[in-house]
């Protein structure tokens, strides 16, 4: 992997405990950075930080919901003490749920909005209130390529999704000034066991991967890779931007076969292609 300059700095992690935040803890302690990671469970906390200190770096770990004000305040002084000034931030903590809009319980849609919405502004606002008083940093939160459109049976994910997009944009208009860079990645669907659990194998193989043009689920460090790139010096000049992560399935809309079907007539007659 490229070095991308972020050894002995501290980048703290929520949801850094599995799937895409756990790889991005890998992915940074690989790079050198110290890392600080926050989840719900002590037991899978303490497993990503004896694997993240196995690259040799320091790491501290911090149990806590981002729903919770007082205790992401904690984690912060906690981190400070143990690891010294956070320079960045990667928020992936994040819930689904799935529902009819017409049957949405409202519950659902409280805990859905409060933990993506909610505990990405409160991690925003304490780490990011600390990089605006030192003067540098950078936040990159996880979006969804549902914060660009829309998603049948996942309107409280989709609301939300889209709530910390205008969040990311709004975050870097105001912090620019102060140095501290914000940006969003917009994932669409990435290989996880939790997506492959919650997720018929047909929808899978005859939708997701049909009408993508790479033919794939994205892999969880191909996420991670790109959260590396945009906290780290190499994307200086980047903030407030929204990157879509998803093997080209935005490039068209009528895209199937994986942009093998070209959707005319004269070239199916001649041959170019076959609807099989």
């Amino acid at each position: 992997m490229q070095d991308y300059g972020l050894k002995d700095r501290v980048i703290c992690i929520t949801g850094g405990a599995s799937g895409i935040g756990r790889a991005g803890a890998l992915a940074m302690a690989a790079d050198g950075a110290n890392l600080a990671i926050v989840d719900l469970c002590q037991e899978d906390v303490d497993k990503v930080l004896d694997e993240i200190r196995g690259h040799g770096v320091t790491a501290a770990g911090y149990v806590m919901d981002v729903r919770d004000a007082e205790a992401t305040r904690k984690a912060a002084d906690h981190f400070e003490a143990e690891l010294g000034p956070v320079y960045g931030l990667f928020a992936c903590a994040g819930i689904s749920r799935t529902a009819p809009a017409e049957d949405l319980p409202e519950q659902d849609l409280v805990d859905v909005v409060d933990v993506n919405l909610k505990g990405v502004f409160l991690t925003c606002r304490e780490f990011g209130g600390r990089m605006i008083r030192r003067g540098a940093g950078s936040i990159v939160v996880i979006g969804s390529l549902d914060g660009l459109g829309g998603h049948p049976g996942r309107l409280h994910y989709v609301a939300s999704k889209h709530a910390v997009s205008g969040l990311a944009k709004n975050l870097a208009l105001e912090w620019g000034r102060h140095g501290v860079r914000v940006n969003c990645i917009a994932p669409a669907f990435v290989d996880t066991p939790l997506l492959r659990a919650n997720m018929p194998p047909a929808f899978i193989e005859d939708v997701v991967q049909d009408r993508t043009p790479l033919g794939r689920m994205a892999r969880p460090d191909e996420i991670a890779s790109a959260a590396l790139m945009l906290l780290s010096d190499a994307s200086s000049y980047i903030t407030g931007v929204i990157l879509p992560i998803d093997g080209g399935l935005t490039a068209g809309y009528f895209t199937r076969k994986q942009g093998g079907d070209y959707s005319s007539k004269r070239l199916l007659e001649a041959g170019v292609y076959t609807e099989r």
